[in-house]
């Protein structure tokens, strides 16, 4: 999906599919040099971190490997619930591992805040963030983030993963969305 496919739900494209793969590509550059000697696994946060994770494992030259978790702080809205759920947990034991964990966007960073908590708990050897998008006007719980995207205004986005209510996670490039489709 495309912006001419949307182009009535939005308001304004922040970054191009074209955008998106390039820095994707810059930082994959990064995480195959600052794990030149190790396996990471690369962590996927469900549902949004879907494309995000492929393009990424694809954009490296190293070997990794990939586990999924599911939490989530949104209900059907637009605004964080501010309730952590535990969706899904990892299938991989984590112990002595060096984690990183991909993620589509950091709004509040509590989920995120949540997450690592307890990640690190479970012994991992490392563990490092990498997102997409981040919303630095947003934040509410600090959480250090090693890999970034693009930062981006704290407005309500979609594409690249990142929805409403299930809708526009295919959307290749990153857009805000007209209130009107929310309102």
């Amino acid at each position: 999906m495309d912006t001419p496919d949307i182009a009535g739900d939005i308001a304004h494209e922040l970054y191009t599919p074209e955008q998106i793969a390039d820095r994707l590509a810059e930082i994959a550059a990064e995480i195959d040099s600052d794990y030149a000697d190790t396996e990471p696994l690369l962590v996927g946060v469900l549902n949004g971190a879907v494309m995000v994770m492929a393009d990424l494992a694809r954009a490296l030259k190293s070997h990794c490997q990939m586990d999924w978790m599911a939490v989530s702080s949104y209900g059907s809205g637009t605004q964080s619930s501010g309730v952590v759920r535990f969706l899904k947990d990892l299938t991989t034991d984590i112990s002595g591992r060096d984690v990183l964990v991909v993620e589509d966007i950091i709004d509040t960073g509590l989920t995120l805040s949540y997450l690592v908590s307890n990640l690190k708990s479970r012994g991992p050897n490392s563990l490092e963030i990498m997102t997409m998008f981040r919303k630095p006007e947003a934040l509410q719980n600090s959480v250090e983030v090693k890999y970034v995207g693009f930062d981006i205004p704290n407005e309500f986005v979609v594409g690249y993963g990142l929805d409403y209510d299930g809708r526009y996670r295919n959307y290749r490039g990153l857009s805000t969305l007209d209130p009107k489709v929310y309102s």
